[in-house]
């Protein structure tokens, strides 16, 4: 009887063809899974394909997504044990759940109408992962994106698994680290990776209560909401960010963000608002209001910069 080889294991591939009956824009659609340009779990390679290493329920899993627009299908290859899970939810992951028909700019709003019609195929992606956008979240509180994505990088090489499927690019990827292993860090893996005590404490704590929080998936978002926020460390823009990515809420505005609400004010009045005044300005897209975060970002809005660069901090040799 035949054996098959460890390298032959890594190679095996399932794959699935979906046919969505709408134009789908896979990059900006699962852009938002990306943390940083270097995120050793995504990758675009050069024919547009979208990667992700994955940690699933079932296993680590490698996903390659390319779309063929001219035919209108979607093309999902997957290798690991986590295979077939990834290829089950590849539609949800592409935003199949999401419902964009309802969503219509204000005629006053013209950077936003502008964003909606040259993105015309971005969806609220799901993954149906809680953990998976919990830890990054945690690490990207109340400090640059330049810190974080470093943290969240070095974490990845030392703890992750090596992603499975072919060498290149699988072969650069790593998928997270699992709950058992998060809980597992001393205080010392955290320092070398430029975490803050009080960040790895709430990432430990969050792992520890994993399970609960994935089983909220299949209970709805106000639920995942209620068990987010009683974890310490876990406030609204914790809970918002997870929940725009696990869930797919396309209603989850950043709320708390340092940036989010002066660029939304900035696209949609030309002055810069704080989180109330976002709220006011969002209330008509009730529903939506991450949908319309989420389509100015993807339009390169920003508020014009009048000061110096923030310049990130690195505390790890103290």
């Amino acid at each position: 009887m035949a054996t098959t080889t460890t390298s032959e294991r890594r190679t095996q591939r399932a794959s699935r063809v979906w046919r969505p009956g709408y134009p789908v824009d896979v990059r900006a659609t699962l852009a938002t899974h990306a943390r940083g340009s270097g995120d050793p779990a995504y990758r675009v390679t050069a024919d547009g394909a979208v990667w992700r290493a994955v940690r699933t329920p079932e296993g680590p899993g490698t996903l390659r997504v390319h779309a063929a627009p001219r035919v209108g299908e979607v093309t999902g290859r997957a290798w690991g044990p986590g295979a077939d899970w990834l290829l089950s939810r590849l539609p949800a992951l592409l935003g199949a759940d999401d419902e964009p028909a309802a969503f219509r700019p204000a005629a006053d709003h013209g950077v936003l109408r502008d964003a909606a019609r040259r993105h015309a195929g971005f969806r609220v992606s799901r993954t149906d992962l809680m953990l998976e956008a919990l830890v990054p979240a945690v690490l990207e509180q109340k400090v640059t994106g330049t810190e974080a994505h470093r943290s969240w990088r070095q974490l990845l090489w030392r703890f992750g698994a090596a992603a499975p499927g072919p060498r290149d690019p699988a072969g650069r990827m790593r998928v997270p680290p699992d709950a058992r292993t998060w809980t597992s860090l001393a205080s010392w893996h955290w320092h070398l990776a430029g975490v803050d005590p009080r960040r790895a404490r709430t990432v430990r704590v969050a792992a520890s209560a994993a399970g609960r929080l994935e089983e909220t998936l299949a209970m709805g978002v106000d639920v995942g909401e209620r068990r987010l926020r009683v974890l310490p460390g876990v406030g609204a823009w914790t809970s918002a960010e997870v929940r725009q990515r696990a869930f797919g809420d396309a209603d989850a505005v950043s709320v708390g963000d340092l940036h989010v609400p002066g660029m939304i004010g900035w696209a949609l009045t030309g002055r810069v608002v704080d989180d109330a005044g976002m709220l006011a300005l969002l209330e008509p897209y009730a529903g939506h209001r991450y949908r319309v975060q989420r389509l100015l970002e993807l339009a390169g809005v920003a508020v014009p910069r009048r000061a110096p660069r923030f310049a990130p901090r690195d505390y790890r040799s103290f």
